[in-house]
């Protein structure tokens, strides 16, 4: 599947982040600060692919419903951390079995590629998927949690990653989940928590990779990289730097919910 070509992002270096924080309000903060440092022309750009501590992100959506309270009470019995997306969409789950993702990349006019960029990301995922031997498609599953357009499931039956954007000036952010293993823990907290917020969803149509093909958190962690590369990213290793921990230390609070 060929990846939608994304306005200044071919033939260019992109940085490739692997740390996870704690908590899970700094490691959203982060994303956050790369955002920031992307769009004033401070960082290249970013992705950053890990595996995330046990957290549920909530969105503004969430936010408003009479019962948000109670669903960030219940995640927090459930043993996982409530914070506030980045991104947007509905609450979404992150646990030690899945591999998070946070693509930022420069664009003076971000609005104009808000589709592209969607196209792109779920085209990558997609190919990642199949070349493990996945049935991947793009598109949502009747039911699944935080629905939307660009997700990717398994033959049309499981929701295996979704994704949301974030726009600033001067760049924009692509964020997400794979659930590579454990499905269960994703409906653990969100069973309670959607009921709460009195969404209509299906717990049966929460997939994971490795109950369509038997692999493990490192070869999703390949396939995906690889499918960066033949989308035509000249992708690099590198660390987070102090700057960017500073201002995500500054930016933690933002995404703290009390």
């Amino acid at each position: 599947m060929e990846s939608p070509t994304l306005p200044g992002t071919l033939g260019t270096v992109l940085q490739v982040l692997t740390e996870s924080l704690d908590p899970p309000s700094l490691d959203t903060a982060a994303s956050a600060a790369l955002l920031q440092q992307v769009g004033a022309g401070l960082a290249p750009p970013t992705l950053r692919l890990f595996v995330p501590r046990r957290s549920v992100a909530f969105g503004r959506q969430d936010a408003v419903r009479p019962g948000y309270r109670q669903a960030v009470a219940e995640v927090r019995d459930a043993g996982f951390s409530p914070v506030v997306r980045l991104a947007g969409g509905k609450a979404a789950v992150f646990h030690e079995g899945t591999l998070a993702f946070a693509w930022t990349m420069p664009d003076d006019r971000p609005r104009l590629a808000i589709t592209t960029r969607f196209e792109a990301i779920a085209a990558i995922v997609a190919d990642a998927f199949d070349r493990l031997g996945i049935d991947a498609r793009i598109g949502e599953v009747p039911g699944e949690y935080c629905p939307g357009a660009y997700s990717v499931n398994a033959r049309g039956a499981r929701k295996l990653m979704g994704v949301g954007q974030r726009l600033v000036r001067g760049a924009a952010h692509l964020g997400g989940v794979v659930v590579v293993t454990r499905a269960d823990l994703v409906n653990l907290p969100l069973i309670p928590a959607y009921r709460a917020l009195g969404y209509e969803w299906d717990p049966g149509v929460t997939g994971a990779v490795d109950e369509e093909s038997p692999v493990a958190l490192a070869d999703v962690r390949t396939a995906l990289l690889e499918a960066f590369a033949r989308a035509g990213h000249d992708l690099v290793d590198g660390r987070m730097d102090d700057e960017t921990l500073s201002r995500a230390a500054a930016l933690a609070g933002h995404h703290e919910i009390p």
